[in-house]
């Protein structure tokens, strides 16, 4: 699996794995677990989780697909806004790493911003990250002006990744906060590459282009839309996928070349912003 450097050195995968609604029923545990093994079977060894997902639900689900293989997965989670405290950080982080039963995360995000202050909430992630509880710490859903205060903090490594909404039909960070963290050599973490409801899912994958392209290649429309992102320089995608058929689909999608007039259409279709955009959130 192709990987990223993150600002500290530290090596990201490309293509990982989304664990949004996932532990929230017990019955479904058993093929959420299997779904993330056989994903990570397939080299999809990034698994991107937080503590909001099923209040810690998710992540006990991970705790369960990795037991045993620790060493080879990237493991991010995220903290709530309310819990960003200096005190607050710390022990999310801990009741975070009992989740998941593991001794370091390998990436931790401010989920969004809160009230608490911005400079608070990056010294209690530097301070984890000397004591090793995590190895890289970001922020997710940040816009332009929040990212350059982040990035304005004076102390340790700093801001590692902004995790943001971004697909084909979600382009207004490609108008300044992607040729920005690129500038900085700092990978974005795309999150929702597919739409996360059904009506927007609908929507993006029955595009009359898309399905066009996606027939010229033998190849699902998702997997034309994940090409699509994994293409671009200095990006991290994490579709999530229960149904081992999907997951299959996903990694695939990491071998699908799209060509010019592929691209001529997706970008007719989805046009690229022609000024700024207020940050999408899901």
């Amino acid at each position: 699996m192709e990987t990223l450097a993150l600002p500290s050195g530290h090596g990201i995968p490309v293509l990982g794995q989304g664990t949004w609604y996932m532990g929230e029923e017990r019955g479904k545990r058993a093929a959420e677990v299997a779904a993330l093994r056989l994903g990570m079977e397939l080299g999809m060894n990034l698994i991107d989780t937080a503590e909001m997902y099923g209040e810690g639900g998710a992540e006990e689900v991970v705790g369960d697909a990795i037991a045993g293989r620790r060493d080879e997965v990237f493991l991010v989670s995220k903290v709530y806004p309310h819990n960003a405290s200096r005190a607050g950080v710390r022990a999310a982080c801990e009741r975070s790493l009992r989740r998941i039963k593991t001794e370091y995360l390998d990436l931790y995000l401010l989920h969004w911003r809160g009230s608490v202050p911005l400079g608070e909430t990056l010294e209690a992630f530097e301070t984890l990250r000397q004591e090793g509880k995590i190895r890289d710490y970001g922020v997710s859903n940040f816009d332009m002006d929040d990212m350059k205060e982040a990035q304005s903090f004076g102390g340790g490594i700093g801001v590692a990744t902004d995790q943001v909404l971004y697909n084909l039909a979600e382009r207004g960070i490609e108008w300044d906060l992607l040729p920005w963290c690129r500038e900085l050599g700092m990978p974005v973490m795309a999150y929702s590459p597919l739409e996360s409801s059904s009506g927007g899912q609908r929507a993006l994958l029955g595009n009359p282009a898309l399905l066009e392209v996606a027939r010229k290649h033998g190849v699902t429309p998702a997997q034309v839309a994940l090409a699509w992102l994994l293409r671009q320089h200095g990006l991290v995608v994490i579709p999530k996928a229960t149904n081992p058929e999907h997951v299959r689909a996903n990694r695939a999608a990491l071998d699908l070349a799209l060509q010019a007039d592929d691209l001529a259409r997706l970008e007719a279709a989805f046009p690229a912003p022609r000024g700024p955009r207020p940050l999408a959130m899901r």
